[in-house]
This record gives C-alpha cells, structure tokens and sequence, in this order.
C-alpha cells in the first residue's frame, strides 16, 4: 500500500517523484519555460499562459518570477524502435493509423520491441502535431486595415423580476493600435451586434476597411454563405468582414487576448448595481486604464497609436436602421398582420410565408431577398393598408374566377381566392 504522505512518491515505472526546491515553481521542461516566457512576451494573461500550456496558474506565477526548477533531460538510451522511426514519422503524417496496425507493418521489416513502446513514440508524435496546429504566425496589420470582434460569456445579472440574466461581453480591438472598446448586453441577438458595432464606430470615431470575427451564426450561415442581413449592414458603412478559418480561433488571437484581459482585468471581483452600471464601468476603466497602458507587443500606448489609424469617419454615411423582420403567412386575402393592422401584398403570395419589418414609418414586405410590398405605416391599430397595384391585381385575379365555374386545384389558382369579399378593403392607400 502506497503511503499518502512521507517525502517520495512513487511514480509508474518504480521512480519516484523529482525533489522540489523549496518556494520553487513544479519541475518544468526547458521548452515548457520557453514557451511561457514567448507567451508572457505577447501580452497573454497569466490565466490564459497556464490554459494554453495545461500547467497550474502557481507554476507559471513562479516561473515569470524566476522561481522555476528546470527538468535535467535523461540520457537517451537505443531503442529498438530507433531503425523504424522515420518510417512511422512519414506513415503517421499520410494516414492517422493506430499502434495495433502499425506494428503489424513494422514486425515483418525487424521490429521485436514490445506494443507499449511503440504506444509511447506515437504518442509523442501525436503531441508534436498538436503543438503544430496551435502554432500561429504573428503579423501585423497597417493603420486602418483590420478590427477584430467576439462575444464572451461575461456572467449574470438579476433582471428586473429578480431573475438572473446572462450578460455577454462584445469586444471590439483595431489591430494596428489595440485600441479597445467593450459594451456589455443581455443578448447576443442580430439587432444587438448591430447596435455594438455602431456604438464602438461612435466611440473609436470610425470603422476600418475589415473586421475579422469567429463564425457566428450572426456573421456567417454556413461554408461561403454570410448571413444576408449582416452583409447588408457591413455593405451600408464599407467595411469587409471576414471570419477565421474553421478550428482556428487563434487567426483572431488579438481580440481573444483583449477578452482574457477584460476579465482578469476589468471584471475580476468587481459590484455592480445593474447593466446600465458595468457599461459606464467600463468605459470609465477603457478610458483611465486599458487603452492608456503601454501594450506588451506594441511597445506604445493604444491612444497614441489611435490617431495613426485612419479610419473612416463617422458621419460619412448615414446611421443604418436595422429592420428586425418577423415572420408571417400571407392570408388568402392576399393581406398580412402586423403590429395590429393589416397590409396588402400581390395576390400571387398568398398562402406562403414573407418577412415583415417596419422603420422609420415604412412597412417592408420580402418574400426571400426579394421586397415584394412597401407601406406607409398604419396610423392606428386596426387598419387595413392597401396598395392600389395590388387591389386592381386582386380585383382581375377575383374577376377571372367568377367568369367561369369554381376550378379547385386548377394548376396555379387557389380557390380560396375566389371567396374574397372585395368589399373589405375599403382603406386603400397608393
């Protein structure tokens, strides 16, 4: 029975546990050191150094204070696996074969070594590759080139009834200076996006030429389909968006950085009274502290480097309004509901489904990406609006009908339409 306590434990293989020096960081790797110092380097916190490095947030406290304890490296011993290497090095990287079946190909070229040992080779190789793809070529972009944005998960608040409500933080860094501005929602929402995107425009004093985002459903559908509302929206103030390539967040590692330092720096053991109270927070603190610190990678101060950006200016186009459609089905009165009124749409639509959104005073109606009505919206509830085109079109559609007997099912003619009382629409607007 292994005893819980004493000065040596005993490790798989019969060794026991490296002696620690007192006060000192774990035993780590020479290459383990290096990669915390590179990270600390970038401006990662100490949270992320040790979720990127898989070590404890004491470790790498110790190891950037100099209190570290490095590994010696044994002496490498021959292998019987030593002749076969290479050739599982090209096999592994062609086809992602398993210990069982590459054994089976080595035994026959010599190979008398045991399974465990060619386990333990490949599983080294299979770290390498994961190192590999976590390895992210750092670049710079010119003064106005490129923003970064994300969401992130910022906690609760209580609403109104008392409830908690999820509170999510939308980041938003210009890459060339690291300038950065937050805001903090109850939603992740299309409309709320937008809104995030306006309000860091007002605040950094313009847009750059593009934004990179992850790929949310609210930017991007699916592969090579953009979400069609957020286009029109990027298309309005000119900028391109673009998203990451699929399972690599690290392509956006700038802005991913500003969200670690949000919450290590800004929402860390921090009161607040309600959402109205952490947005004025923070700004303060964007103001008197993030954005007037030197920056690791930088070397400068984001508001110095702010004015070098050359972004386009706000005010050089008009404030978007953002229509937030909802879904309806046209009636077989050829008319659909909303916000309590009723409003016309050309007969041929009736009985499918369109998108209704209202701004600024006018009613829009799309049948997909197409706008099928536009109407000025009702005065009053209960109204019913209709386009003088679309009344004459129902009138000839209902006149053709009564020509001739009732023909249910007739390739192209519902005969629902033939029940119209016409006499209904008595308020018809042009």
């Amino acid at each position: 029975m292994l005893s819980q306590g004493g000065p040596e434990r005993l490790f798989p293989g019969g060794t026991t546990a490296p002696t620690r020096i007192p006060g000192a960081a774990a035993m780590i790797q020479l290459e383990q050191l290096m990669d915390i110092l590179d990270l600390h380097r970038q401006g990662h916190s100490l949270r992320a150094i040790a979720r990127m490095t898989g070590l404890a947030r004491n470790t790498v406290r110790k190891v950037l204070r100099g209190q570290h304890g490095l590994k010696r490296q044994p002496a490498e011993r021959a292998s019987k696996l030593d002749p076969f290497k290479d050739y599982l090095r090209r096999r592994r990287a062609e086809h992602p074969l398993s210990a069982v079946r590459l054994i089976a190909e080595i035994q026959p070229m010599g190979y008398t070594g045991s399974l465990p040992t060619l386990r333990r080779f490949l599983a080294t190789l299979d770290d390498q590759a994961v190192r590999a793809h976590k390895l992210t070529v750092r670049f710079e972009t010119p003064p106005g080139q490129q923003a970064q944005a994300d969401w992130a998960h910022a906690g609760h608040l209580a609403g109104p009834d008392g409830r908690p409500r999820p509170v999510y933080a939308f980041t938003f860094v210009l890459s060339f200076s690291r300038m950065l501005f937050v805001h903090f929602t109850h939603s992740m929402a299309l409309a709320e996006l937008l809104d995030c995107h306006r309000r860091a425009f007002a605040y950094l004093g313009g847009w750059p030429r593009s934004i990179l985002y992850d790929n949310m459903k609210q930017v991007r559908l699916g592969p090579g389909r953009f979400n069609e509302a957020f286009l029109d929206f990027a298309r309005h103030y000119g900028f391109t968006p673009k998203t990451h390539r699929p399972y690599r967040p690290r392509t956006k590692g700038k802005v991913e950085r500003m969200v670690d330092y949000v919450k290590d720096g800004f929402l860390l053991g921090r009161a607040v009274a309600d959402l109205d109270d952490l947005n004025g927070q923070i700004r303060a603190w964007l103001g008197e502290t993030a954005n007037v610190r030197v920056h690791a990678t930088t070397g400068r101060r984001p508001v110095d480097l702010w004015p070098e950006e050359g972004l386009t200016p706000c005010g050089s186009v008009p404030d978007y309004q953002f229509l937030d459609p909802v879904r309806r089905t046209v009636s077989f009165e050829a008319l659909v509901h909303f916000r309590g009124s009723r409003y016309s749409v050309p007969p041929a639509y009736a009985g499918r489904p369109v998108a209704v959104a209202a701004a600024g005073g006018v009613v829009l109606v799309r049948a997909g990406d197409a706008v099928i009505a536009e109407h000025r919206e009702a005065a009053r509830p209960g109204q019913c609006v209709v386009a003088k085109d679309h009344l004459a079109e129902l009138w000839k559609v209902t006149h053709e009908q009564t020509r001739r007997p009732p023909l249910a099912g007739r390739r192209g003619i519902d005969p629902e339409v033939q029940q119209v009382d016409l006499r209904r629409f008595e308020e018809v607007r042009s």
